[in-house]
Protein backbone atom coordinates (compact mmCIF):
# COMPACT_ATOMS: atom_id res chain seq x y z
CA UNK A 1 0.00 0.00 0.00
CA UNK A 2 1.46 3.32 -0.93
CA UNK A 3 1.87 5.88 2.31
CA UNK A 4 -0.21 8.37 3.51
CA UNK A 5 2.29 10.94 2.41
CA UNK A 6 3.35 9.46 -0.62
CA UNK A 7 -0.45 9.56 -1.80
CA UNK A 8 -0.58 13.14 -0.94
CA UNK A 9 2.58 14.41 -2.39
CA UNK A 10 1.59 12.40 -5.52
CA UNK A 11 -1.71 14.24 -6.13
CA UNK A 12 -0.29 17.25 -5.40
CA UNK A 13 -3.21 19.12 -5.01
CA UNK A 14 -7.12 19.05 -4.46
CA UNK A 15 -6.66 15.89 -1.99
CA UNK A 16 -10.04 14.66 -0.71
CA UNK A 17 -9.95 13.27 2.95
CA UNK A 18 -13.13 12.02 4.22
CA UNK A 19 -13.87 11.43 8.09
CA UNK A 20 -16.68 9.19 9.52
CA UNK A 21 -17.29 7.71 12.56
CA UNK A 22 -16.99 3.75 12.39
CA UNK A 23 -20.35 2.25 13.17
CA UNK A 24 -22.41 4.50 12.22
CA UNK A 25 -24.55 4.63 10.79
CA UNK A 26 -25.18 0.89 11.86
CA UNK A 27 -22.03 -1.12 13.57
CA UNK A 28 -21.77 -3.23 9.84
CA UNK A 29 -22.11 -0.43 7.65
CA UNK A 30 -17.94 0.69 8.17
CA UNK A 31 -16.93 -1.91 5.75
CA UNK A 32 -19.05 -0.89 2.82
CA UNK A 33 -18.52 2.63 3.67
CA UNK A 34 -14.66 1.98 3.30
CA UNK A 35 -15.08 0.53 0.05
CA UNK A 36 -17.95 2.68 -1.00
CA UNK A 37 -15.86 5.86 -0.63
CA UNK A 38 -12.54 4.06 -2.14
CA UNK A 39 -14.30 3.74 -5.50
CA UNK A 40 -15.77 6.92 -5.43
CA UNK A 41 -12.49 8.46 -5.71
CA UNK A 42 -11.77 10.01 -2.74
CA UNK A 43 -7.87 10.16 -1.68
CA UNK A 44 -8.08 9.38 2.06
CA UNK A 45 -10.11 8.35 4.48
CA UNK A 46 -10.33 9.19 8.31
CA UNK A 47 -11.91 6.79 10.44
CA UNK A 48 -13.07 8.36 13.30
CA UNK A 49 -12.99 5.62 16.73
CA UNK A 50 -16.33 6.79 18.86
CA UNK A 51 -15.43 8.25 22.31
CA UNK A 52 -17.61 9.31 25.07
CA UNK A 53 -15.62 12.67 25.33
CA UNK A 54 -14.75 13.73 22.05
CA UNK A 55 -12.64 17.53 22.80
CA UNK A 56 -12.26 18.23 19.17
CA UNK A 57 -16.04 17.32 18.04
CA UNK A 58 -18.68 19.22 17.59
CA UNK A 59 -22.49 17.79 17.96
CA UNK A 60 -23.03 16.15 14.36
CA UNK A 61 -19.59 13.80 15.53
CA UNK A 62 -20.86 13.55 18.81
CA UNK A 63 -23.93 12.24 18.44
CA UNK A 64 -22.37 9.78 15.35
CA UNK A 65 -20.26 8.51 18.25
CA UNK A 66 -22.86 8.14 20.37
CA UNK A 67 -24.88 6.22 18.02
CA UNK A 68 -21.48 3.99 16.99
CA UNK A 69 -21.35 3.40 21.11
CA UNK A 70 -25.28 2.27 21.32
CA UNK A 71 -24.47 -0.20 18.03
CA UNK A 72 -21.41 -1.65 20.25
CA UNK A 73 -18.34 -0.64 18.37
CA UNK A 74 -14.98 -1.17 19.85
CA UNK A 75 -11.43 -0.42 19.00
CA UNK A 76 -11.10 -4.08 18.54
CA UNK A 77 -14.07 -4.29 16.15
CA UNK A 78 -12.90 -1.28 13.95
CA UNK A 79 -9.64 -3.19 13.70
CA UNK A 80 -11.53 -6.19 12.53
CA UNK A 81 -13.43 -4.12 9.72
CA UNK A 82 -10.25 -2.81 8.33
CA UNK A 83 -8.96 -5.69 8.11
CA UNK A 84 -12.14 -6.81 6.21
CA UNK A 85 -12.29 -3.92 4.36
CA UNK A 86 -8.41 -4.26 2.63
CA UNK A 87 -9.49 -7.57 0.98
CA UNK A 88 -11.33 -4.96 -1.34
CA UNK A 89 -9.16 -1.74 -1.15
CA UNK A 90 -5.69 -0.37 -0.39
CA UNK A 91 -6.84 3.45 0.06
CA UNK A 92 -4.82 5.22 2.52
CA UNK A 93 -6.71 4.52 5.98
CA UNK A 94 -5.85 6.93 9.46
CA UNK A 95 -7.58 6.51 12.85
CA UNK A 96 -8.82 9.38 14.78
CA UNK A 97 -9.20 9.00 18.47
CA UNK A 98 -8.06 10.15 21.46
CA UNK A 99 -4.74 9.71 23.67
CA UNK A 100 -6.79 7.76 26.76
CA UNK A 101 -7.90 5.31 24.06
CA UNK A 102 -4.56 4.58 23.07
CA UNK A 103 -3.29 4.16 26.64
CA UNK A 104 -6.46 2.29 28.05
CA UNK A 105 -6.12 -0.19 24.63
CA UNK A 106 -2.31 -0.38 25.24
CA UNK A 107 0.01 1.85 23.14
CA UNK A 108 1.95 -0.92 21.92
CA UNK A 109 -1.08 -3.32 21.42
CA UNK A 110 -2.83 -0.79 19.35
CA UNK A 111 -0.31 0.22 16.88
CA UNK A 112 0.65 -3.45 16.28
CA UNK A 113 -2.87 -4.41 15.84
CA UNK A 114 -3.36 -1.06 13.59
CA UNK A 115 -0.89 -2.16 11.35
CA UNK A 116 -1.84 -5.81 10.81
CA UNK A 117 -5.28 -4.97 10.25
CA UNK A 118 -4.01 -2.53 7.51
CA UNK A 119 -4.34 1.06 9.38
CA UNK A 120 -1.62 3.74 8.31
CA UNK A 121 -1.71 6.25 10.41
CA UNK A 122 -3.46 7.96 13.48
CA UNK A 123 -4.08 11.14 14.55
CA UNK A 124 -4.56 11.96 18.50
CA UNK A 125 -5.81 15.32 18.96
CA UNK A 126 -4.57 15.62 22.76
CA UNK A 127 -1.40 13.63 22.14
CA UNK A 128 1.42 16.42 23.37
CA UNK A 129 3.87 16.62 20.76
CA UNK A 130 6.81 16.51 23.56
CA UNK A 131 5.34 12.69 24.88
CA UNK A 132 5.34 11.56 21.62
CA UNK A 133 8.58 12.21 21.25
CA UNK A 134 9.86 10.86 24.27
CA UNK A 135 7.84 8.31 24.47
CA UNK A 136 6.08 6.86 21.49
CA UNK A 137 7.53 7.50 18.25
CA UNK A 138 10.29 5.22 18.28
CA UNK A 139 7.32 3.05 18.58
CA UNK A 140 5.32 4.92 15.93
CA UNK A 141 8.24 4.19 13.48
CA UNK A 142 8.52 0.26 14.73
CA UNK A 143 5.02 -0.26 13.28
CA UNK A 144 5.40 2.02 10.50
CA UNK A 145 2.86 4.11 11.83
CA UNK A 146 2.59 7.25 10.23
CA UNK A 147 0.98 10.31 12.35
CA UNK A 148 -0.25 13.84 12.11
CA UNK A 149 -0.43 16.38 14.60
CA UNK A 150 -3.16 20.05 14.87
CA UNK A 151 -2.16 22.84 13.86
CA UNK A 152 -4.72 26.02 14.69
CA UNK A 153 -4.74 29.90 14.29
CA UNK A 154 -3.42 29.88 17.59
CA UNK A 155 -0.66 28.09 17.70
CA UNK A 156 2.70 29.55 17.27
CA UNK A 157 5.50 29.57 14.45
CA UNK A 158 7.74 27.31 16.57
CA UNK A 159 4.92 25.23 17.52
CA UNK A 160 4.12 24.73 13.88
CA UNK A 161 7.35 23.88 13.05
CA UNK A 162 7.36 21.23 15.69
CA UNK A 163 4.13 19.59 14.14
CA UNK A 164 5.65 19.78 11.14
CA UNK A 165 8.66 17.88 11.87
CA UNK A 166 6.82 15.43 13.92
CA UNK A 167 4.29 14.53 11.25
CA UNK A 168 4.85 11.73 9.38
CA UNK A 169 1.60 11.61 7.33
CA UNK A 170 0.54 14.86 7.10
CA UNK A 171 0.16 19.01 8.95
CA UNK A 172 -3.49 19.26 10.26
CA UNK A 173 -4.41 22.47 9.60
CA UNK A 174 -7.43 23.14 11.72
CA UNK A 175 -9.41 26.22 9.81
CA UNK A 176 -10.90 27.64 12.74
CA UNK A 177 -10.58 28.02 16.76
CA UNK A 178 -13.48 25.92 17.72
CA UNK A 179 -15.33 22.20 16.93
CA UNK A 180 -16.25 20.31 14.16
CA UNK A 181 -19.12 20.92 12.36
CA UNK A 182 -19.24 24.33 11.75
CA UNK A 183 -19.81 25.81 7.98
CA UNK A 184 -20.07 28.99 6.09
CA UNK A 185 -17.90 31.03 3.79
CA UNK A 186 -14.35 31.37 4.59
CA UNK A 187 -13.24 34.36 6.40
CA UNK A 188 -10.46 36.72 5.42
CA UNK A 189 -9.04 35.78 8.65
CA UNK A 190 -9.09 32.68 8.04
CA UNK A 191 -7.40 32.80 4.59
CA UNK A 192 -4.59 35.25 6.04
CA UNK A 193 -3.75 32.22 8.50
CA UNK A 194 -3.37 29.95 5.70
CA UNK A 195 -1.80 32.21 3.74
CA UNK A 196 0.62 32.09 7.08
CA UNK A 197 0.94 28.49 6.76
CA UNK A 198 1.91 28.49 3.08
CA UNK A 199 4.65 30.99 3.77
CA UNK A 200 6.05 28.89 5.98
CA UNK A 201 7.35 25.98 3.34
CA UNK A 202 6.93 23.29 5.42
CA UNK A 203 8.15 20.21 4.61
CA UNK A 204 4.94 18.27 5.55
CA UNK A 205 2.09 18.38 3.82
CA UNK A 206 -1.25 20.24 4.40
CA UNK A 207 -4.96 19.24 4.85
CA UNK A 208 -7.51 22.09 5.80
CA UNK A 209 -9.88 20.32 8.24
CA UNK A 210 -13.21 21.78 10.84
CA UNK A 211 -15.50 23.26 8.43
CA UNK A 212 -15.17 22.17 4.68
CA UNK A 213 -18.97 21.19 3.93
CA UNK A 214 -19.24 21.77 0.28
CA UNK A 215 -17.21 22.20 -3.52
CA UNK A 216 -16.74 25.96 -2.79
CA UNK A 217 -15.50 25.69 0.33
CA UNK A 218 -13.00 22.86 -0.95
CA UNK A 219 -11.50 24.72 -3.46
CA UNK A 220 -11.20 27.27 -1.78
CA UNK A 221 -9.58 25.77 0.98
CA UNK A 222 -7.61 23.89 -1.83
CA UNK A 223 -5.72 26.61 -2.74
CA UNK A 224 -3.91 27.48 0.44
CA UNK A 225 -3.01 23.59 1.01
CA UNK A 226 -3.11 19.96 -0.56
CA UNK A 227 -6.29 19.69 0.09
CA UNK A 228 -9.02 19.61 2.57
CA UNK A 229 -10.79 16.89 4.86
CA UNK A 230 -14.56 16.86 4.88
CA UNK A 231 -15.88 15.02 7.79
CA UNK A 232 -19.46 16.43 9.65
CA UNK A 233 -21.35 17.45 6.46
CA UNK A 234 -20.51 13.44 5.35
CA UNK A 235 -21.65 12.20 8.55
CA UNK A 236 -25.07 14.45 8.14
CA UNK A 237 -25.68 13.13 4.51
CA UNK A 238 -25.28 9.28 6.11
CA UNK A 239 -27.83 9.97 8.69
CA UNK A 240 -31.23 8.50 7.42
CA UNK A 241 -29.54 7.40 4.10
CA UNK A 242 -31.86 4.46 2.34
CA UNK A 243 -28.99 3.90 0.57
CA UNK A 244 -25.82 4.34 1.61
CA UNK A 245 -23.62 3.55 -1.97
CA UNK A 246 -25.77 6.07 -3.58
CA UNK A 247 -25.39 8.26 -1.34
CA UNK A 248 -21.75 8.71 -0.84
CA UNK A 249 -21.63 8.68 -4.96
CA UNK A 250 -23.70 11.78 -4.60
CA UNK A 251 -22.14 13.35 -1.87
CA UNK A 252 -18.54 12.67 -3.46
CA UNK A 253 -19.96 14.10 -6.79
CA UNK A 254 -21.26 16.96 -4.93
CA UNK A 255 -17.46 17.80 -4.14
Amino acid sequence: MKSIRQTITDKGQNVLNIYFTAGHPTLVSTVDIIISLAKSGVDLIELGIPYSDPLADGLTIQKSGEAALRNGQTISNIFAQVKEARKSTDIPIVMMGYFNQFLQYGAERFLKDAYESGVQGLILPDLPMDIYQNEYQSMFEKYHMEISFLVTPLTSDDRIHLADQLSSGFLYVVSQSSITGKSGDLSDTQRQYFQRIQDMKLTSPQLIGFGIHDKKSRMEASQYAHGVIVGSAFIRALDGSQNVKETIKDFVGGL
